[in-house]
């Protein structure tokens, strides 16, 4: 994609300029983007930035880490609890570099970032000058888009860009790398013009209706259907349309991880998590469903095991907003591709209104089974040791399913998932 490919809706009309320097450009783009924090760890290359910054305390809070890598992490927590984008700002070579393991996790989780990190001289470029890095050819597998800028023209176009790239669409990170030359250059400032189109990128497509139609057609004649859900429907905002769905349908529905919350656990036809850590109805009944629906959910191996054994009886309907992950582990007999908050209302209004009550009490009397062997003595020790259940379900009699909970990665992360609750 040629960057000047972004466009805007706004007609084209004669602006009044200033002159300011590229670093004054960036903070102005922030800002018009709603950006209010800034993670970052300053270096020689980025240090414009960092020096224009001064004067934009009262309006963007910069929160110093020890390491690139943290603020990159840090960035992705702050954009999954405030639904903004996250902002990393770094320096060039090891600093640029520090950044990769943050932008893989926020791709792999879809997660909107932008990372600028400084560079050095243009005129440097390609000699292996102190600190250089190739940053671009770096990040091109851990980014949806990257770019790098040699002329302070044009920061605002790309800023756009890269903020329009990282929020639309599956969200991800997107990396813009800015010479040293083009923070200080002075340039003629017109204003900053949000991106809301680029001719190359699709980040929504149109619903192909015949799609809608052979979905509800599968799902409609089920015995036994099962839903599959993911982070797809909390990025999409499709709460509601997700819940409509699966109150018409009356289908059981299984969450991935990343989807805890779309419902809550108490809803009667949640009947848990997938997965390797997962719980065990979820888990024997994929290979007992007749038709199995994925909502905003990827087939991750953790989820699925053995795809040679996966689901084999089931026909698949898959809606995902990425067509990439759309046949990538599992075959889908109806691939449905589009947003959630769209797909979601057009397929349910073409389904029946069912109760598919003994197919749901199978799954109750698989949880019942847990319940006996694992979960209470888990929840509810009898020993005078401490279990991670114990303390989970503490905390869920303290906060009553409104707390947001934060863990690392590990065993207590899926005891956390297994057994936390979510309204």
């Amino acid at each position: 994609m040629e960057l000047a490919q972004a466009e805007s809706n706004t007609q084209t009309e004669p602006k009044t300029t200033v002159s300011v320097t590229g670093s004054v450009a960036v903070l102005e783009g922030l800002i018009a983007e709603g950006t209010d924090v800034v993670f970052g760890y300053p270096g020689g290359a980025i240090m414009p930035i960092y020096d224009a910054l001064y004067d934009y305390n009262d309006k963007l809070q910069h929160i110093l880490v020890r390491h690139e890598q943290g603020a990159t992490h840090a960035a992705q927590g702050y954009a999954r609890t405030s639904g903004k984008v996250g902002v990393v700002f770094a320096t060039s070579g090891p600093g640029a570099t520090n950044l990769v393991t943050g932008l893989a996790d926020a791709q792999i989780d879809s997660t909107p970032m932008v990372c600028i990190t400084g560079q050095v001289f243009a005129h440097l470029l390609g000699t292996d000058a102190f600190q250089e890095t190739d940053v671009i050819n770096i990040t091109t597998p851990v980014t949806k888009w990257n770019y790098q800028v040699t002329d302070a023209n044009e920061i605002p176009a790309a800023l756009a860009k890269a903020f329009y790239i990282a929020k639309s669409g599956r969200p991800g990170p997107v990396l813009i790398d800015i010479t040293k030359n083009a923070q200080m250059q002075l340039f003629d400032y017109a204003g900053y013009t949000p991106c809301n189109h680029i001719r190359s990128y699709r980040p929504k497509p149109l619903v192909r209706k015949e799609y809608i139609e052979a979905a509800a057609a599968l799902i409609n004649g089920a015995k036994k259907p099962f839903i599959l859900f993911g982070q797809g429907v909390l990025l999409g905002s499709a709460e509601q349309e997700f819940k409509a769905f699966v109150e018409k349908s009356g289908i059981p529905a299984a969450w991935t991880i990343l989807g805890a919350g779309a419902i809550p656990t108490s809803h009667p036809l949640n009947v848990g998590m997938l997965g390797m850590h997962g719980n065990y109805g979820p888990n024997v009944q994929t290979n007992a469903c007749d038709v199995l629906i994925a909502v905003g959910m990827r087939f991750d191996d953790r989820v699925t095991g053995r795809l040679d054994k996966y689901a084999k009886q089931a026909k698949v309907v898959h809606l995902d907003i990425d067509p990439a992950e759309i046949d990538k582990n599992v075959k889908a007999d109806v691939p449905v591709w589009g947003d959630c908050k769209e797909t979601l209302p057009l397929l349910t209004a073409l389904i029946e209104q069912k109760n598919h009550t003994d197919w749901v009490k199978e799954f109750k009397a698989y949880d019942k089974i847990e319940q006996d062997e694992l979960i209470q003595k888990e929840l509810n020790p009898e020993s005078e040791e401490l279990t991670m259940g114990e303390v989970i379900n503490q905390l869920n009699e303290l906060t009553k399913g409104e707390a947001v909970i934060v863990s690392d990665v590990g065993q207590h992360q899926m005891v956390a998932c297994r057994y936390a609750l979510f309204n």
